[in-house]
């Protein structure tokens, strides 16, 4: 006797024909947690000739920029991103002839997305320093948000004289930490100086260090 198509795809149906089991999902990618004892592994990365001490205590990108204890940002809401530190920082300065870097490590909070929007401009004051904060270009890092800020300050010393000087900021957050590099150069010196792509380049490997 012969069979319908129809008869036959009712049959199949009826039987039950397995189907092919869904693929299984892919691991979740998870990186290493920060371990900020690591941080000395990036001084080597520094030019030659650089003069390398440890930092203790407080240390945040507004300290780097030259900002006393007391500082002030307009709008406030954009200081969190000049000292986004939480507890007691761990890290390096370095001196040399392209300027003064700062690599440091610490427990961090976030910043809401929404801010960076409402800061991409903005200044800050402390003692006899003043200076304008722009946000730019960050590297990108697996796993992290990143920031990168350029700041122009000016300073009034005695006899009112004013010295001016120029940072760029790297910062990264992840694992409940921030990460942040800080170049600081003088605009008025005659030797070739280190800047922002340095800054970049140097946060994204000292996040590495970091996670080993």
């Amino acid at each position: 006797m012969k069979c319908s198509i129809a008869a036959i795809v009712i049959c199949l149906a009826a039987c039950g024909v397995p189907s092919e089991p869904d693929p299984e999902p892919l691991p979740s990618t998870r990186m290493p947690p920060v371990n900020p004892a690591r941080i000395d592994r990036v001084r080597g990365d520094l030019p030659d000739g650089y003069e390398v001490a440890g930092l203790a205590g407080g240390i945040a990108p507004a300290v780097s920029w030259g900002l006393g204890a007391e500082w002030t940002a307009d709008p406030p809401q954009c200081g969190v991103l000049a000292d986004p530190v939480t507890g007691d920082a761990r890290g390096w300065s370095a001196s040399g002839a392209g300027g003064i870097v700062y690599a440091a490590v610490a427990d961090g909070r976030s910043p809401d997305p929404a801010l960076l929007s409402q800061c991409g401009r903005w200044t800050v004051s402390g003692g006899k320093t003043s200076g304008d904060v722009s946000l730019g270009a960050a590297p990108s890092i697996d796993g992290a948000q990143t920031v990168g800020m350029a700041t122009a300050t000016t300073t009034v010393v005695e006899g009112g004289t004013e010295t001016r000087s120029h940072a760029d900021t790297a910062s990264a957050y992840l694992d409940g930490h921030v990460v942040f590099v800080t170049v600081v150069t003088d605009p008025g010196s005659p030797n070739p100086q280190l800047g922002q792509d340095f800054a970049a380049e140097l946060l994204v490997r000292t996040v590495s260090a970091l996670r080993g």
